[in-house]
């Protein structure tokens, strides 16, 4: 008996190694690559297995993209939910660390977002996500305002601390991390109350 449970242990334990091979290599194409140039022979490759492996445990590129999403949602939650409530330097220092770790992979996305379905759910649940963080991070704020005052005070948060201020900061501006963090906290600060 004992046996029989320690292989289906190491079973167990060798599936679960493979689907995390292959959720990491998908996860390095899509992050660097168009949707289109991303095959399934590469990830396959990549993860030492099968296309058939893959397709028989994700179903499809699709299927791939949403498993890769699934996984990497909560780390990608923990971190940015660590930003302190009502605390303008510590919200936009746990931002701008999320974004040089994923700001770049984000992007990637939002580039393709028209053309790839499973692209535009991502991006869909990012955008809702990203607005119930500014609501909690900037509460303080925000229940100072109400009606239009209110919903003009979270877009405008929103847009400042989007990932495409980020990007026009630290790619095309080429502004450092510091000096990014700086301008994103000079820009809230700029429409508080």
């Amino acid at each position: 008996m004992k046996r029989r449970q320690y292989t289906m242990g190491a079973r167990a334990e060798a599936v679960r190694d493979t689907g995390e091979r292959i959720l990491a290599v998908g996860r390095q194409q899509f992050a660097r690559k168009a949707y289109d140039d991303v095959s399934l022979d590469d990830v396959a490759a990549g993860a030492g297995v099968t296309v058939q492996t893959v397709l028989r445990r994700f179903g499809s590129k699709e299927g791939l993209v949403r498993a890769i999403v699934a996984a990497a949602t909560p780390a990608v939650r923990a971190q940015r939910d660590e930003a302190p409530v009502g605390d303008v330097a510590g919200a936009v220092d746990t931002l701008v660390e999320h974004y040089e770790l994923m700001g770049d992979e984000v992007m990637n996305l939002l580039r393709q977002e028209q053309r790839v379905p499973a692209f535009a759910e991502v991006t869909a649940q990012g955008r809702d996500y990203h607005a119930r963080w500014v609501e909690r991070v900037f509460e303080p704020w925000l229940s100072m305002r109400s009606g239009v005052h209110r919903r003009r005070l979270r877009a405008q948060l929103i847009a400042a601390c989007d990932v495409y201020t980020w990007f026009l900061l630290r790619r095309q501006a080429a502004l450092s991390r510091t000096q990014t963090t700086k301008a994103v906290v000079q820009m809230i600060e700029g429409v508080l109350p």
